[in-house]
């Protein structure tokens, strides 16, 4: 059984389990950087190279966090963030797919990854 999987039709084969990074943010409490760096770390060493983020967790926190991990190791990893969900002033979540806010969330998330 192969554990990769072509993503669609782009002949980019992925694996079929990732890495949720969700919870190197505060969804769930504090965070030590320090300790999710090494986990990112022997993520790749063990063979983990799909991960899976999003612009919301840690407000662009995690995306930060990655990156640091990314700089030196990029090309052993797919990665994808995804965005939609927003904190207004007061912690409310909001949701959106208006264009002007796609495109400013894709141009975010590439900076903090950078």
């Amino acid at each position: 059984m192969s554990f990769l999987r072509e993503l669609g039709k782009t002949g980019v084969k992925i694996p079929a389990i990732g890495l949720g990074c969700m919870g190197m943010s505060e969804f769930y409490g504090s965070a030590d950087e320090e300790e999710n760096i090494k986990v990112l770390n022997r993520a790749i060493d063990l063979g983990c190279s799909f991960w899976d983020t999003a612009d919301i967790y840690g407000s662009g926190a995690n995306e930060i966090l990655l990156s640091k991990v990314l700089k030196e190791r990029r090309n052993e990893v797919f990665l994808c963030t995804k965005f939609a969900f927003s904190r207004g002033p007061n912690g409310e979540y909001n949701i959106s797919g208006k264009p002007e806010y796609v495109r400013q969330a894709c141009e975010n998330s590439l900076k903090r990854l950078g």
